[in-house]
């Protein structure tokens, strides 16, 4: 496809969209104050993917200390679950998966999980370094501290990522009260999403 036309700057596209799952694990349980929350928006998200069939790719960051991703989450859907000792997601076999999802990059990636000011963060540099654009799903993301979280969400404002919220980018998606994956989706919207205190 030319050059993106202006009225589809910043539409997200199921079949061009990549859903990156940052390392959302049982150990970071105690650790991390707004987890539940983070658990709750992030369970709606992955399932409005699921509707849309945005392909998910999940990462564990040294899994055999810090565990499985949560067992909340359904993750049954990915297209691959690679544990990495690695911050940044951006390992080769998630650049294989890439590849062999989208035969190349994705147009967009939205990005969420933990910890934001480190593996998501280095995630993020990694993705803007290869043209991708990323959407940062900021009420899916948290750090032991707020301030490390905001500060993140902050610099990777400045270099070009779109922030945005669970909500947001499932209504993106949609686009049309008319879209027939409408009637799977409204439920999940019906409840508001839980405060992240942004």
């Amino acid at each position: 496809m030319s050059k993106v036309s202006g009225s589809a700057l910043y539409r997200l596209v199921p079949s061009k969209t990549l859903f990156m799952l940052c390392d959302v694990q049982e150990k970071f349980k105690p650790a991390i104050p707004l987890l539940s929350s983070l658990i709750e928006n992030t369970a709606k998200l992955l399932a409005a993917g699921k509707v849309f069939q945005v392909p998910l790719l999940v990462t564990e960051q040294y899994p055999e200390k810090l565990g499985k991703t949560v067992c909340e989450l359904d993750i049954e859907h990915a297209c691959a679950n690679v544990a990495k000792t690695r911050f940044s997601m951006i390992v080769e076999a998630v650049r294989k998966n890439m590849t062999d999802i989208f035969g190349g990059n994705p147009k967009t990636v939205v990005l969420f999980g933990l910890e934001t000011h480190v593996c998501v963060e280095q995630t993020a540099f990694d993705l803007v370094n290869d043209k991708i654009d990323v959407w940062l799903v900021a009420d899916c993301c948290a750090s032991r501290l707020n301030q490390d979280r905001d500060l993140a969400l902050e610099r990777l404002r400045h270099i070009g990522c779109t922030i945005s919220t669970s909500e947001s980018v499932i209504f993106n998606l949609l686009q049309d009260k008319d879209n027939k994956s409408f009637k799977e989706i409204a439920p999940l919207v019906k409840k508001v999403s839980a405060d992240m205190q942004l």
